[in-house]
């Protein structure tokens, strides 16, 4: 049974950065693609980007040159470095894999 755990959201001032991390249990974590996905108050799920086992990424519009993602094979984790934060950003980021999610980490940015 797999298993998504995320860490790193918090509070931060427009313009900041987090780095959020989900660590992944369960399965061979090397040949999935996993994704990072975003749901704010109101709105529905959004996929903020996704890296494929071959390490090709794709991202969102909404986030495309802030926002990188990677992964690390050795560790069962993938990575979402968020750079130069806008209040829109607020959300609730989950840690996908298939048909397994994460419990979310919650992102606020606001001055």
């Amino acid at each position: 049974q797999v298993q998504l755990v995320e860490s790193g959201g918090g509070l931060v001032q427009p313009g900041g950065s987090l780095r959020l991390s989900c660590v992944v249990s369960g399965g061979t974590f090397s040949i999935y693609a996993m994704g990072w996905y975003r749901q704010a108050p109101g709105k529905q799920r959004e996929l903020v980007a996704r890296i494929f086992s071959g390490g090709t990424t794709t991202y969102g519009d909404s986030v495309k040159g802030r926002f990188t993602i990677s992964r690390d094979n050795a560790k069962n984790t993938v990575y979402l470095q968020m750079n130069s934060l806008k209040p829109e950003d607020t959300a609730v980021y989950y840690c996908n894999r298939n048909a397994a999610w994460g419990q979310g980490t919650q992102v606020t940015v606001s001055s």
